[in-house]
């Protein structure tokens, strides 16, 4: 596996992030993610976008942190926020996403950046798995979802 920065909307990461929000749809019955992002949330200083590589040279999982400080949805001041975390179908069980997620809180943690923030739902599972067994915990509700009742969100201080 190798693991490149690219751009959010380099065709990789839209292609993956088209899956995911087609995952989404499934599992909440709506049209996907309806948080607002741009490509350039994700570049550096201010975020990073990663999408990892199978042998064949596919995309196969994706991830991001964008910088988020204190606003009116309940950010505070140093937070980096985590999106779009994503392996298709094939590649799950493999760690795949555990790799994706130590990297970009590294990316985090050197741009600065003191806390990594996740929103994810009831009905994903397989994610509240994951975060909660990387030493994250429940926090706060912010973004887009905090007003949801099946939306969790989860912190860990980098």
């Amino acid at each position: 596996m190798h693991i490149r920065r690219v751009s959010f909307d380099h065709p990789d990461a839209v292609k993956l992030n088209d899956q995911v929000q087609a995952e989404y749809a499934v599992r909440y019955g709506d049209d996907g993610d309806a948080t607002v992002m741009a490509a350039s949330d994700f570049e550096p200083p201010h975020g990073i976008y990663l999408i990892a590589y199978d042998e064949h040279g596919s995309p196969v999982a994706s991830g991001g942190w964008r910088t988020q400080d204190a606003n009116d949805e309940g950010n505070l001041d140093g937070d980096a926020e985590l999106k779009r975390m994503y392996v298709i179908e094939q590649m799950r069980g493999r760690g795949l996403a555990r790799r994706i997620l130590a990297a970009l809180e590294e990316d985090a943690r050197m741009a600065g950046r003191v806390r990594m923030v996740l929103e994810t739902g009831l009905k994903q599972p397989e994610a509240i798995a994951l975060y909660t067994s990387s030493g994250y915990e429940p926090c706060a509700k912010f973004g887009y979802y905090r007003h949801y009742d099946d939306s969790r969100c989860f912190a860990k201080g980098l």
